[in-house]
């Protein structure tokens, strides 16, 4: 056979898709890992001090160029899998999207906090950034089980 049949064709885009989906969301996790820690050194820099404007430009960078585009990479790779698999239907589907809806809700959280950083004010305590730390991990962890063994 010289062509390959649009069957072959559709299963390669589908492994493509799900590659990009699953190495954004790596990038995604791991950036939302970081940036409480960031968040943690930033308020312990002394206000005004070039340590903190060092920080504040750090933490854009990373919400700029890699944790916001790779969470919207994330949403539109993933809405396609779901859309080509034919997987709306699933319950683990809809539990991971109703995690994976916290996870974006939290990520505005901390873009939120990083722009309240910048502007001097440091609401919240570093011991609770530290906590808030675990949340894109313990995310991380339901969200694997349930795409891995689809319990329901």
């Amino acid at each position: 056979m010289i062509f390959p049949s649009l069957g072959y064709i559709l299963d390669l885009t589908y492994l493509w898709i799900k590659a990009g989906h699953i190495i954004f969301v790596i990038f995604w996790v791991a950036g939302l890992l970081l940036l409480p820690r960031y968040y943690v050194y930033h308020q312990e820099s002394t206000p005004g001090s070039q340590e903190e404007r060092r920080w504040i430009d750090r933490e854009a960078k990373l919400r700029n160029t890699i944790i916001t585009p790779a969470m919207i990479l994330v949403w539109i790779l993933g809405i396609t899998l779901a859309t080509v698999g034919h997987y709306w239907t699933s319950g683990w589907l809809m539990a991971k999207l109703l995690i994976v809806v916290a996870l974006s809700g939290y990520h505005g959280f901390m873009v939120g906090y990083g722009k309240k950083l910048a502007r001097g004010e440091r609401p919240v305590s570093g011991r609770a950034l530290r906590i808030m730390n675990e949340v894109p991990a313990i995310a991380a962890i339901v969200i694997v089980i349930l795409v891995v063994l689809k319990p329901f």
